[in-house]
Order: C-alpha cells, then structure tokens, then sequence
C-alpha cells in the first residue's frame, strides 16, 4: 500500500509539473509574439495596377504530353488535365 500511494504522488507531481511548465511556454510564446509584433514593421503589399489580361500562351506539345503522362501515371488513368495555366 506504500508503493501505491508513493507511485500516485509521484504521477500527480509530475503531472503539475508538466502543466506549469506547458503554462510557462505558453505565455513566454504569447509574450515573444507581441513583442516582435511591436518591433518588426509591418510588410508593405504593392498592389498591383488592374490590367487587361495577357492573352493565353501556347504550352510545347512536349510538354503538355508529359504533365499529361504525369498525372495519368499518379492518378492511376483517373486523373485528366483540362487546363494548364501559369500563375
């Protein structure tokens, strides 16, 4: 009987240890988090002007047959390439 109440003491105390210290690295994080927030700038996004857009571009038919045979050999047969577009 000993052993068991020793063993529960023992788990219980480690389990508030684990908690506070899940606790501590927490709040550190939250605190490290505004801190940057308030250091570093904020990063400017340049919007780009409305414009008409470009007309299509004509893909290699060597290359359009391999991004087929691409996606028919990792889709088993069930895959199919209706558009290719560059972002």
């Amino acid at each position: 009987m000993e052993n068991l109440s020793l063993g529960l003491m023992l788990m219980a105390v480690g389990m508030i240890t684990v908690f506070v210290i899940l606790l501590i690295v927490i709040n550190l994080s939250k605190l490290l988090i505004a801190i940057v927030n308030k250091v570093a700038p904020e990063e400017v996004v340049v919007k780009k002007a409305a414009t008409a857009p470009a007309a299509p571009t004509v893909i290699d038919p060597a290359t359009m047959a391999a991004i087929k045979g691409a996606v028919n050999i990792v889709t088993s047969g069930k895959g199919k390439v209706i558009k290719v577009e560059k972002i």
